[in-house]
């Protein structure tokens, strides 16, 4: 027991009158501090323990006691019962505090687990079954118009589809980017009755379905203006499906700024539009870069809307306002749709390809607004580095000039007379007398 705690110990207990403070008495030992990192033999062994006791449990259920049968069935018995056994072996030497943060923490480290290595089957899975037409060159130089179903993965590809998703998509960034984060902006910093009307709108079509939104611009766009399928209808549609999904990120967003910030350049003076441009929108950038990465990614994926509004076609077409315009998603799922072996492969391929400029652009989203308020890119940091240098070397150079009073005759000038000097001139003061 410390000296502390002997004093604690000694003083005695005292009933308080109501509305007084009294110090607490200590009786007995401090309780150990608790391990937050790192991992005992104890708890080592806790883990391989259950993990033993689980798989032997689901395969005694799935193999000998029971008629289940079945992968995904024996995983879900096995992770029950590894929960179930770590609790009892856990509750042997911890409290139950303790045995139910180790349960919870088991938990969300499997669910993480779980997420991975379903992210990675998928992408691995799309690679192995699309490889045989990734290796060839044609498969990204050449489009659909030089090669038939039944042709050769030597022969043909998906340059069209390519070009599509990226005209399709850069059109949508192009009206949902501004759209959005102005709207954003307005529920967060204006309010008012029509931010809750917009932000209970934006809400509702979050689970817009994307039929839905292909069938609107198909009846108000298609049918009514273009009269003919193309790029910029596919794109509208894609605008439709990013929109609030950009919105409601970006005003989660900006609802984590600090109001303190605000606040504190309302204090210096600065209007409100001059908080948000310099104060409010470069503390939210990381956040507001992952707003557009999640509404890319739903923009990216949309195939019926796209179908509705583009069409079909196997030759390259940069014109968005001129005749169909197939993209990525829509080329899977014409070849994914074919019963011929190439063309299935052809879709796997394809797959792979949207999956890889995918993770392009999200690296691209990244790279420009993943930098912290305050965090100058290198460029920047070499700008302010040579401009700290140049300041240096005009400091040492003031210091380095000898004193007025010993500088060459031929050096010094005269210093230049007051208006009062003149002759004629008027005093600055009225109660100055003329000189």
């Amino acid at each position: 027991m410390t000296a502390l705690e002997e004093r604690t110990a000694a003083v005695p207990a005292t009933t308080a009158r109501p509305g007084t403070t009294t110090r607490p008495v200590a009786t007995g030992p401090a309780a150990p501090r608790r391990r937050l990192r790192g991992v005992t033999a104890v708890e080592l062994f806790d883990v391989l323990g259950a993990t033993v006791a689980a798989v032997a449990t689901a395969t005694l259920l799935f193999g000998r006691l029971t008629a289940m049968h079945g992968a995904i069935g024996w995983v879900v018995v096995a992770l029950a019962a590894f929960l179930g056994f770590y609790a009892l072996l856990a509750s042997l030497h911890a409290t139950g505090e303790e045995v139910k943060d180790k349960v919870i923490t088991a938990l969300l480290r499997t669910a993480g687990v779980v997420l991975f290595g379903t992210l990675v089957f998928i992408v691995l899975f799309t690679l192995f079954r699309g490889v045989s037409a990734l290796h060839h060159l044609n498969f990204f130089v050449q489009t659909m118009w030089v090669a038939g179903p039944q042709d050769p993965l030597s022969k043909g590809g998906i340059l069209h589809a390519i070009a599509g998703t990226l005209i399709q998509i850069g059109i949508a960034l192009s009206i949902t980017v501004p759209l959005g984060l102005t709207t954003a902006v307005f529920l967060n910093e204006v309010g008012g009755r029509f931010a809750r009307f917009v932000r209970t709108i934006s809400d509702a079509m979050t689970a817009l379905p994307s039929v839905v939104a292909g069938l609107f611009i198909l009846a108000a766009v298609v049918q009514l203006v273009f009269h003919e399928r193309n790029g910029f209808a596919a794109a509208l549609a894609i605008t439709v499906m990013m929109l609030p999904i950009v919105i409601r990120s970006a005003d989660v967003v900006l609802r984590l700024v600090p109001g303190n910030l605000r606040e504190a350049s309302y204090a210096l003076g600065t209007s409100r539009w001059r908080t948000v441009w310099h104060v409010v929108l470069p503390t939210a950038r990381s956040g507001l870069a992952t707003a557009v990465i999640l509404g890319t990614a739903r923009g990216l994926g949309e195939t019926s809307p796209v179908l509705l509004t583009s069409g079909i076609s196997t030759v390259l077409n940069l014109d968005p306002f001129k005749g169909p315009m197939t993209s990525l998603p829509l080329a899977v799922y014409n070849f994914i749709g074919s019963p011929q072996p190439n063309q299935v492969v052809r879709g796997f391929g394809t797959a792979a390809t949207l999956l890889v400029l995918v993770l392009v652009l999200f690296g691209l989203a990244r790279r420009i607004g993943g930098r912290g308020p305050g965090t100058m890119s290198p460029r920047q940091q070499q700008q302010v580095q040579a401009e700290s240098t140049r300041a240096a070397i005009r400091i040492a150079a003031y210091h380095q000039q000898p004193p007025a009073h010993q500088q060459p005759s031929a050096l010094r000038q005269p210093p230049a007379p007051r208006p009062s000097d003149r002759p004629g001139a008027q005093p600055d003061h009225p109660e100055e007398p003329l000189r």
